[in-house]
């Protein structure tokens, strides 16, 4: 299911100035990637800025070597995330689109 997003880019609003995007590949699995994904599903504004993020591309705050490395970027901030399964991971990140949006008064 999450493998199949790869590559996908969609735009989220009916003005086409926001838009997600979809990077997710096959990894071993070493710790700090139990999952055996490495993943980026991002919201991106008009002009191109990361508005939210969930990945596992690097260590968050004091993580030790080996730790989950999964996080999310929610405009200026990073905070650790607790990846659980591909489908939970989906409707975090689309809740948190939503709410970036509405926030941004690009939804109701």
């Amino acid at each position: 299911m999450l493998l199949d997003l790869d590559g996908q880019v969609l735009v989220v609003d009916l003005d086409g100035g926001h838009w997600v995007r979809f990077v997710v590949t096959r990894v071993p699995v070493p710790p700090e990637k139990p999952h055996g994904i490495d993943y980026s599903l991002t919201l991106h504004g008009p002009d191109g800025e990361r508005l939210v993020g969930f990945d596992n591309a690097h260590p968050v705050g004091r993580q030790k070597r080996g730790d989950p490395q999964d996080h999310r970027h929610r405009l200026r901030t990073i905070r650790p995330y607790e990846y659980r399964d591909a489908a939970t991971l989906l409707a975090d990140f689309w809740a948190t689109v939503d709410a970036v949006l509405r926030e941004r008064g690009v939804i109701p």
